[in-house]
């Protein structure tokens, strides 16, 4: 959208809204997780969105949902999205959320490091600083005696490391592609993937219809807010918006404290405002989208 038709403060409006939706998101998953397990919950999330987008966009977008010229990179984008929300919805079984979503939150530091040798990307003295800074954040929340369990520890990292390759994928890939088959090409490959493995991932308990709700609610938060995501970004800039992005480790703070009963301790909830701030720096001065969305 040229600048001059854009709105930052709509921009700004619909991005809190996505937030909102992934904080969600997480906050039902940690619920549903202590009955079903996770690859389960990571089918309904991505059968959800993907019926979700056949009816609203797939009449009129008809073929043009999944054209693309270069698929390929697309069903591997895909596939590291997938694996992003497996690692991450199988931490949030083990890990208080705010923990959880702040470690996730390395993704863009991992971004800058890997900027260098993937994308050619120069990596600035104040880039070294935050990427350090970050880590130190990391070590704050994990140390000995924080009570986390390190399996958790390991399975939020590796949703990090997960979604930083596909940070760096949607990079190579936005110049050319339309966001919406991007967006799709998510839901469908997950679905497909997940749907494939069903006979061997079903079970859970006897599904009641509020589990039924809460199960479909999955894909309805992370569908919609991917969507609010990509419309809030073409009604202002990244850099307007890159900040704010760090908004969602203080709502998951907030929800793991008020839907949980945990408040991280001190030395936990300095080592996520460290996260969010060596995110903030990176953000300041980069174009990359740092949201933890799975």
């Amino acid at each position: 959208m040229p600048p001059e038709t854009q709105s930052p403060l709509r921009g700004i409006a619909l991005l809190m809204g996505a937030l909102v939706l992934f904080v969600m998101l997480d906050t039902t998953v940690k619920y549903l997780g202590s009955r079903w397990p996770v690859p389960m919950l990571v089918w309904a999330r991505y059968l959800t969105h993907f019926l979700m987008m056949l009816v609203v966009l797939g009449p009129g977008m008809r073929s043009r949902l999944v054209a693309s010229s270069r698929w390929r990179y697309q069903i591997v984008r895909a596939l590291l999205l997938l694996c992003t929300t497996f690692f991450a919805m199988s931490a949030l079984q083990h890990m208080p959320l705010a923990e959880t979503t702040a470690i996730v939150f390395l993704a863009p530091l991992l971004v800058t490091l890997l900027a260098g040798p993937m994308l050619g990307e120069k990596v600035g003295a104040r880039s070294w600083i935050a990427i350090a800074t970050g880590f130190g954040g990391v070590i704050l929340i994990a140390r000995p005696g924080s009570g986390l369990v390190p399996e958790g520890v390991v399975l939020a990292f590796s949703a990090a490391v997960c979604y930083a390759f596909y940070q760096i994928t949607t990079r190579k890939l936005s110049p050319t592609e339309h966001p919406v088959t991007m967006l799709f090409y998510t839901a469908l490959v997950g679905t497909v993937c997940m749907s494939v493995s069903l006979p061997w991932i079903w079970g859970g308990p006897s599904l009641t219809i509020v589990d039924a709700a809460l199960l479909l609610s999955l894909g309805v938060y992370g569908g919609s807010g991917h969507f609010l995501l990509i419309r809030a970004f073409r009604e202002a800039s990244a850099s307007t918006l890159a900040p704010i992005l760090y908004v969602q480790l203080a709502w998951a703070t907030l929800a793991g404290w008020l839907i949980f009963g945990h408040f991280p301790d001190r030395l936990a909830l300095t080592g996520i405002g460290v996260i969010g701030l060596a995110g903030a720096m990176i953000a300041l001065g980069s174009k990359g989208v740092a949201s933890h969305k799975v």
